[in-house]
């Protein structure tokens, strides 16, 4: 995969980062922004859509400051997006904004230096539920159905994607929430999707187990082996199935860590940075 002007992505690189939040999406006055992290350099640089985590219901585009940054001193620009967020905004809300944001950071990149024709994404516990399906099936009618006004036709097709510590199997993560008594996670699964028959239908999982049709993008896959959260046991599982689809996976496990062990600053999270870099170091040849 070649990026514009010959630019060649090296992940000892070390630029100086600019960061700045713009309006990226805006329905019915429900606005939500994007944190651009951009280097400083000649660029333009590969893009890295990043979707937050929040179960659902939290978060926004001021999350995960703590790889953000670092990933994009390396020379990649990152964006984070705000979602809209349940229960005001049930399924399929959140992949509709992201494949939205993927189409808009393409149709914008010229404003931060991005390159529009290689971008990948990063997903994080939710996150790493909704990037997966926005990936998996970007040409669904209902997740595109957000209109971008001169974006030149462009699609929602990402070249890569990176999940941790994913809810991949959005059913057996309310299974589990509810056999260990996890009253809040079973709440923001409830409020998301509204019932059992939509954790199934919009589940990463259960599309491979369906043999649905989907995009098998390169993918990276990283959990924690103490993960009280979602456990690792389903992060292994998409694994071997995406692998058995046709699809390249790497698996990096972390021992004893938790989930969300990358959110705040220290030596775990700076091993999972230079293990992201070398993924889409490998990515961009």
């Amino acid at each position: 995969m070649a990026t514009q002007k010959g630019y060649r992505y090296d992940p000892t690189s070390t630029y100086q980062v600019t960061e700045r939040d713009m309006e990226y999406l805006n329905v019915d006055g429900e606005v939500r922004y994007v944190r651009i992290y951009q280097p400083e350099g000649q660029g333009p640089f590969p893009i890295v859509l990043s979707v937050h985590g929040g179960a659902w219901s939290g978060g926004d585009h001021t999350n995960n400051v703590p790889t953000s940054g670092p990933l994009a001193s390396s020379g990649v620009t990152v964006a984070v997006i705000g979602l809209r967020t349940a229960p005001e905004f049930p399924y399929p809300t959140q992949i509709q904004d992201t494949n939205y944001a993927a189409r808009w950071l393409k149709a914008h990149a010229a404003e931060f230096n991005g390159d529009p024709d290689v971008i990948g994404g990063i997903g994080y516990s939710s996150g790493g539920h909704t990037l997966p399906l926005a990936a998996m099936r970007p040409n669904d009618p209902r997740y595109g159905v957000l209109s971008l006004e001169g974006s030149g036709g462009v699609d929602a097709k990402l070249d890569w994607m990176i999940v941790c510590w994913p809810v991949i199997d959005s059913h057996a993560r309310y299974v589990v929430a509810q056999q260990s008594g996890s009253e809040r996670l079973v709440e923001s699964s409830q409020g998301y999707f509204q019932g059992e028959e939509a954790m199934h239908e919009g589940n990463p999982q259960e599309l491979l187990d369906r043999g649905e049709q989907v995009e098998l993008l390169p993918t990276l896959v990283i959990h924690g082996t103490a993960d009280e959260n979602v456990p690792i046991a389903h992060a292994e599982k998409f694994v071997a199935s995406y692998k058995a689809a046709g699809a390249d996976v790497q698996f990096e496990v972390f021992e004893g860590q938790p989930h969300g062990f990358a959110n705040e600053l220290g030596p775990q999270t700076d091993q999972m940075v230079e293990v992201v870099k070398q993924f889409i170091a490998k990515q961009l040849g």
